[in-house]
């Protein structure tokens, strides 16, 4: 296999001699610079780009494409910089492989904030210029056609990947053929075995089936010149990926996949579609319900078509799609069209403003949820369209995800529309929000000025656009409750340990504000009242602020403490404070207030700068059960551990955790235990009960970060 300029060559007829010119310029930069590189299969590193290029030229993209797709990888892979590259192959050149170069360093790892940091970064390339996107694709493409070398791990997760997003997102952009093309990859090598049995199947069922496929293919060329209709008629195999979906959603075998194969009927102009769907009509029947008109309302990527499934010879269902030679290109293309052919077509027009329209309402998403793994959640939504068509109350027509329902709806025509909606009129009778809609609905909706989204509406919502703006809006609205909860429990605790306290001045709030790390004293509040910060440990440090401000003394109370408070209050895990110790709080400015034993070595460091900690005392009866790690030393002797297990649980405790530190020869053991007490007398008492029996030599409470550490990571 030749890897030179002039295998490309044949493919670049439709550009001008000079821009042929430049793209052979950018096949030699990008062969120099790869010189010596090799691809796992044993080829030369420049075989990869000259295909991606091939695979572009057979879309007929434009010359700044082909050759960002010759770079796509040298800023990655080898010395050469962005820089050079736009120097040398302009402005333009430069954008796109950028843009390409941030996607390969796509690796959809399990970190869901690392997956969803990635694809915003493809769509912010994808919104800037589709071409990125399209560079990419037949990048993925060449790199599912050679994935033979690659480790079955990989192979595995590149197919999920292709699975997951990029062949949707060709879908969404109308690239048909690569769509299918990457499903059928994708499914090959996600489940091998699976596409292995259904190829076989398919095989041994075209035989069979090959002379039925001839006799309709000749039964519809004659009806329809019958009719005097002009058509080329091409039978086409449904796509393996295609047929395993449906046998897994209708949980169907093989056998009862009928409609293998269609029909795909190209005319000359959109009043011949219909014709000619009349007159296939007439020849078989067709099955009642499975009638789609996308001319009158193409699906949201551009596609048109005319599609009916007929009875065909001896009962067998066929499927035929009808449509003109400028939607089977737009079928074929999609987006890629828009370079292919320079023309002032409205219907590619439509193509590229129902484009610009899907990135865009991406973007507002990206914008509400950032990198969060909510995003992909919702991105993905999106990705997986199966269109249901409805009206605006003035007749303009909406596509949205099959199950959408009316809030879905009220949101696609606007985010105020959605926040407000109280009630909805399908077809002028009132009915519920949740109703999912249907094609040819008329669609209103009823709006109040003082209505908001409610909860329940994530119970039924479809759309990635909907679900992220109810989020949204309750995620602020909870955090402007508990501010106000918040400050009421937080003044309250004021008022009990000094009611004449003044009113704290600014700078106190600053201090208190910037001590938790946190921006503003509304974040301050919402921490209290979501039960993240204790109203007293807030109000001990604002008076502690505010007396050591003014001069007065600060509060003369210790913070009470049960060690159940929950996310507010967290008992240190280096020292596993209980009831009976004397103990000293530490304000953590993300976890809250830290309790530490007062002995306890980790703290010493923070023990001089009294403004890290706050005086706290255990409750009287806190009612609850504590870890603590002891150390015991026994002798080696068979049986001995379940001898000291039995002791500490006849003692009314229970062991939370038990490890010990390897033999070495030496004729002792060193056991190390988690249990749990109520209080250091119910410590000592379990102490006491180890220490009666003959096999223990030593016993130790722990304490301190080094010992506790240790035990942890026994």
């Amino acid at each position: 296999m030749t890897h030179g300029f002039e295998s490309l060559r044949p493919e670049l007829a439709y550009l001008p001699a000079d821009e042929i010119g430049v793209v052979e310029e950018a096949y030699e930069f990008s062969r120099s610079a790869h010189e010596g590189q090799f691809r796992k299969s044993g080829e030369p590193y420049i075989s990869h780009p000259l295909a991606v290029a091939g695979i572009l030229a057979g879309w007929h993209l434009d010359a700044q494409t082909l050759c960002a797709a010759l770079l796509h990888d040298v800023v990655e892979d080898t010395p050469a910089t962005a820089t050079e590259i736009e120097a040398r192959f302009g402005k333009a050149v430069g954008i796109l492989v950028d843009g390409v170069s941030k996607l390969d360093k796509l690796a959809f790892a399990s970190e869901q904030h690392a997956q969803a940091e990635n694809f915003r970064k493809m769509l912010l390339a994808m919104a800037q210029d589709v071409r990125v996107i399209l560079v990419k694709l037949a990048d993925r493409l060449h790199n599912m056609h050679t994935m033979g070398s690659m480790p079955a791990d990989k192979r595995k997760r590149i197919a999920k990947e292709t699975l997951e997003i990029y062949a949707p997102i060709a879908n969404r952009l109308g690239l048909h053929s690569v769509y299918q093309e990457l499903e059928d990859l994708g499914f090959r090598y996600s489940f091998p075995t699976r596409h292995q049995v259904l190829a076989k199947a398919v095989k041994a069922a075209r035989g069979n089936r090959r002379e039925l496929v001839e006799k309709v293919k000749v039964a519809l060329q004659e009806r329809l010149e019958h009719c005097n209709i002009e058509a080329t008629i091409s039978g086409r195999e449904k796509h393996l990926y295609s047929i395993y979906r449906k046998m897994q959603e209708k949980n169907l075998a093989f056998s009862e996949v009928f409609d293998i194969y269609g029909f795909r009927v190209v005319v000359r102009d959109q009043p011949a579609c219909y014709l000619a769907l009349g007159a296939l009509h007439a020849l078989y029947k067709p099955i009642p319900g499975k009638f789609k008109d996308y001319i009158a309302i193409p699906k949201a990527n551009g596609y048109q078509s005319l599609h009916s499934i007929l009875f065909g010879p001896s009962g067998t269902p066929i499927e035929v799609q009808i449509r003109t030679v400028d939607m089977n290109r737009l079928a074929e293309s999609g987006v890629a069209s828009h370079w292919m052919y320079k023309s002032a077509d409205t219907a590619l027009n439509d193509v590229q403003t129902r484009t610009h329209r899907w990135l865009q309402s991406l973007l507002d998403i990206q914008a509400d949820h950032g990198d969060s793994p909510e995003f992909l959640e919702h991105i993905k939504v999106d990705l997986f369209p199966d269109e249901v068509y409805v009206f605006t109350p003035r007749g303009r027509i909406m596509a949205l995800p099959r199950g959408a329902t009316a809030v879905d709806f009220a949101f696609a025509v606007h985010t105020d529309v959605g926040h407000r909606c109280i009630a909805v009129k399908i077809n002028h009778e009132l009915m519920p929000l949740r109703t999912e809609l249907r094609n040819g609905d008329h669609v209103e909706i009823l709006t109040a000025s003082n209505a908001s989204p409610n909860a329940a509406w994530l119970n039924f919502v479809v759309t990635g656009k909907a679900r992220s703006h109810i989020r949204n809006y309750l995620k602020n609205a909870r955090v402007q409750e508990a501010a106000a909860l918040g400050e009421r429990l937080l003044m309250n605790a004021v008022a009990a340990l000094n009611p004449d306290a003044p009113t704290p001045d600014p700078a106190v709030w600053d201090r208190i504000v910037k001590d938790y790390g946190l921006q503003t004293r509304q974040e301050l509040f919402a921490g209290i009242g979501l039960g993240r910060k204790l109203p007293l440990v807030v109000a001990h440090q604002l008076l502690h602020v505010q007396g050591a401000k003014t001069g007065e003394p600060a509060h003369p109370h210790a913070i009470s403490i049960r060690g159940t408070e929950g996310l507010a209050v967290e008992l240190a895990q280096c020292c596993h404070p209980i009831p009976g110790d004397p103990i000293l709080g530490f304000i953590h400015k993300d976890r809250g207030l830290i309790i530490h034993t007062h002995d306890c070595p980790s703290i010493r460091a923070f023990r001089t700068d009294p403004d890290k900690w706050l005086d706290v005392e255990w409750e009287a009866e806190p009612g609850h059960m504590f870890d603590v790690a002891i150390k015991v030393v026994v002798g080696n002797q068979r049986g001995v551990l379940a001898k000291v297990a039995a002791a500490i649980a006849g003692q009314g405790s229970n062991i939370g955790n038990v490890s010990m530190e390897e033999e070495d020869g030496s004729p002792y053991t060193v056991l190390f235990f988690t249990v749990q007490v109520e209080n250091r007398m119910h410590l000592a008492r379990v102490m006491r009960g180890l220490r009666v029996l003959p096999d223990v030599v030593r016993i130790f409470r722990i304490k301190g970060r080094k010992d506790g550490r240790a035990l942890q990571t026994q």
